[in-house]
């Protein structure tokens, strides 16, 4: 249910459960954390993170949060592993990001989303923390205020108020949302990799 393609140093992973709104699973999450383990030692220069179907990811599985699977270390592994990736790291959002799968796209240095996505993250509703990192990562993007508009206001929001927010970086169409990531990947594919992760060390606010 995790889908993976690698062309050159381009790595695309995809969450492929649409049937259930790629809501996540604990295989899934360890297969993720265990592909982005891989990417960071086998020469990923560019990895994209999309879904397949019409929401990027419901969060978690209703079944496996109620055994278990909302607190998860998993999650936090998860989100940090790509925080910490040398290469450059995409969400091609193809539709609705919420809960706990909000952290790997927060993560990531880059997200782009369709129009018809939405965004929120009903943890307080459910009786659960945020992912530990995730609260600070959605401030650094779009603000305290916002963050706590959407973590304790439980608010849903549009792509045009989250492109507004600073929460994605652009709105593209539907059927070009894979090629859009590849179009910005381009420059970084074709770049001195050395020099490539130096400038994205340099533009850490660390």
């Amino acid at each position: 249910m995790i889908g993976l393609t690698v062309e050159g140093g381009l790595w695309t992973i995809t969450l492929n459960r649409p049937d259930k709104a790629n809501s996540l699973t604990a295989t899934m999450l360890e297969d993720l954390v265990s592909l982005t383990a891989r990417a960071a030692t086998e020469g990923a220069q560019v990895l994209v993170l999309t879904g397949a179907g019409k929401v990027f990811s419901a969060g978690a599985d209703l079944e496996a949060a109620r055994a278990g699977l909302a607190t998860s270390p998993l999650w936090e592994r998860l989100s940090g592993q790509i925080a910490a990736l040398p290469c450059l790291t995409i969400a091609a959002l193809n539709g609705t990001l919420a809960g706990g799968a909000t952290g790997m796209a927060l993560a990531c240095d880059l997200r782009i989303a369709v129009a018809g996505a939405k965004f929120f993250y009903p943890v307080m509703k459910l009786g659960f923390l945020p992912q530990p990192s995730d609260p600070a990562r959605m401030a650094a993007l779009i603000g305290p205020a916002r963050t706590k508009l959407i973590l304790m206001g439980g608010q849903k929001i549009d792509a045009d108020t989250a492109l507004a927010y600073g929460l994605i970086d652009r709105i593209v169409d539907a059927d070009a949302l894979v090629q859009t990531a590849h179009d910005i990947a381009a420059d970084t594919l074709a770049a001195n990799p050395a020099i490539a992760r130096q400038i994205k060390v340099m533009c850490s606010p660390d």
